[in-house]
């Protein structure tokens, strides 16, 4: 599914894109999505097609066009110290953007279909936590992820702030996912060809609202076992941090906040960001929506939310002068502030490196 808004050479200009389309709005959704660098979730021999706004499958192993990806995001109106349940999380890519909002005291739990899946979302999140300079830039609330069907979790399972469901979702399973939703709480899914967000306003209330037309293939159908009974899928209960840990993330609160204010203050803290180039081509085109699921190809044809036929292969003009010289086209990398105060700290090393989630870079 995709092909929304044009390819990008990098994760900012697919991300340049996607807001020009108005496909990301919102402050938060557009920080998320450049923490994260979309490449990082592909296997490296197809990383060439990271950025480009299309749908990628090979084996089990799954990702939504960022298009979609930004509207979800938008829909489920997140803020630090929610709970997240992704069903059908996949690579976990959605999941840790989603953390990057929900903040160290938030709950971010996934469930996936296929075992090979989980695992392979668990080398990348621990590839990000380990060198990712985002990881010390946002608070984190890191994805648990576990294996089953969705449409068997156990009926004790406690109820989430927000739920995202991956795969279409049939009529007849339409309460279940609401019974998952707690008062207040935001529903979005695949719904009858529709992206649909319901929000649950009272114990029996609902409110619903279509979002865009989309074409996923449907939920797999739990089997059942010899003896009849379904394999009920158990989510992580709720952890309780340790006073260590609350420790920790009220160091590195305290400490990123004497950087913002010695930026406020002229002292020269401020973080070094990469110069971005600018963008030589805006396009919008009509949306080509194709998912690639289960061996088959399910299509459909839909307007980018921001169609304007006015601007249809609009190209700025290069300025005089305005080719980068080698070294602009490869910036140094931002300094990772928090590390650097840490590390300064006249503290023993076994506790810095505590401090740092004994993170490789």
């Amino acid at each position: 599914m995709g092909g929304a808004v044009s390819a990008g050479e990098d994760n900012d200009e697919l991300i340049d894109n996607l807001k020009e389309a108005q496909y990301i709005r919102t402050e938060l959704v557009e920080q998320a999505f450049r923490a994260i660098d979309r490449a990082d979730y592909y296997l490296e021999e197809f990383r060439e097609n990271a950025y480009k706004d299309l749908a990628w499958k090979h084996g089990n192993i799954h990702l939504s066009a960022p298009c979609i990806y930004s509207e979800v995001m938008e829909a489920l109106d997140l803020q630090p110290g929610l709970s997240f349940l992704n069903l059908g999380s996949g690579t976990g890519y959605l999941s840790s953007m989603v953390g990057l909002i929900l903040g160290p005291f938030g709950v971010n739990h996934g469930v996936e279909l296929h075992p090979d899946v989980t695992e392979y979302a668990k080398q990348k999140l621990d590839f990000f936590i380990r060198t990712s300079d985002s990881f010390d830039r946002f608070d984190f609330c890191e994805p648990s992820f576990v294996t089953g069907n969705c449409l068997e979790i156990a009926p004790d399972c406690s109820q989430y702030d927000r739920v995202y469901c991956g795969a279409g979702v049939r009529k007849e399973h339409e309460d279940y996912m609401k019974s998952l939703l707690k008062v207040g709480g935001i529903l979005v899914m695949p719904l009858e060809e529709k992206l649909t967000k319901i929000t649950r306003t009272g114990p029996s209330a609902w409110e619903t609202k279509k979002i865009l037309a989309v074409s996923f293939a449907p939920l797999v159908q739990p089997p059942r076992c010899e003896s009849g009974k379904s394999r009920l899928v158990h989510l992580p209960p709720p952890a309780v941090r340790s006073l260590q840990d609350l420790a920790r993330i009220a160091i590195r609160a305290a400490v990123k906040r004497a950087i913002r204010q010695e930026a406020a203050s002229g002292g020269g803290g401020a973080p070094r960001t990469t110069p971005r180039l600018k963008r030589r081509r805006v396009r919008r085109r009509r949306m080509e929506t194709i998912v690639f699921l289960d061996k088959e190809v399910f299509a459909s044809r839909i307007s980018s939310p921001s169609e304007d036929s006015g601007c249809e292969g609009l190209d700025e003009e290069p300025r005089e002068g305005e080719a980068p010289s080698p070294a602009e086209a490869r910036p140094e990398p931002p300094v990772n502030l928090l590390r650097e105060k840490v590390l300064g700290l006249p503290l023993p090393e076994p506790l810095k490196r505590y401090l740092l989630y004994h993170r490789d870079k």
